[in-house]
């Protein structure tokens, strides 16, 4: 909700979404809250109400993203991508490991080519070992106290909207 807070008080469009799944099959997106949404307290309740599903297969939800982004008319469009960790769904597929992580660089990479933004907030504190490889080009940040995250949101965001 800081996220959003912040970006509604300075009048930029903002939407709120967020995915789940197993297998390729059942990627299931969530919305929270859309760009032409009034942040109030029906879209305070949708965000209160997301929790951990089941897998995150990022690759599939960064593409519906991104066509969801292409459409808006905005100067800047991010992508931004909270995540407790590696991409990961233990379906049928076995999409983890080179796989999950190939495939999730692949949608990132779609996304920029469209212009959009990507960057990835991330609180696993050891994924130091993967995140270069996964996020380093289009950039991410590793918030190991999660309690700090309302004060470095304000200065974060100011830093990709530039």
């Amino acid at each position: 909700m800081l996220i959003a807070e912040a970006v509604d008080a300075i009048g930029d469009a903002c939407a709120i979404w967020g995915f789940s799944g197993y297998s390729r099959e059942h990627v299931a997106f969530y919305i929270a809250k859309e760009f032409d949404d009034a942040y109030d307290s029906r879209v305070k309740e949708r965000i209160g109400r997301m929790s951990w599903k089941m897998e995150n297969r990022d690759g599939a939800a960064i593409r519906h993203a991104t066509m969801k982004l292409a459409k808006q008319p905005a100067r800047t469009r991010l992508l931004i991508l909270l995540s407790d960790g590696r991409p990961l769904d233990c379906g049928c597929d076995q999409y983890f490991d080179s796989y999950a992580q190939a495939d999730t660089r692949a949608a990132l990479r779609e996304a920029r080519k469209l212009n959009i933004h990507p960057f990835c907030i991330t609180v696993d504190p050891r994924g130091e070992s993967y995140l270069e490889a996964l996020y380093g080009e289009v950039g991410y940040v590793v918030i190991e106290d999660v309690a700090s995250l309302p004060a470095r949101l304000p200065a974060l965001y100011r830093r990709l909207t530039r």
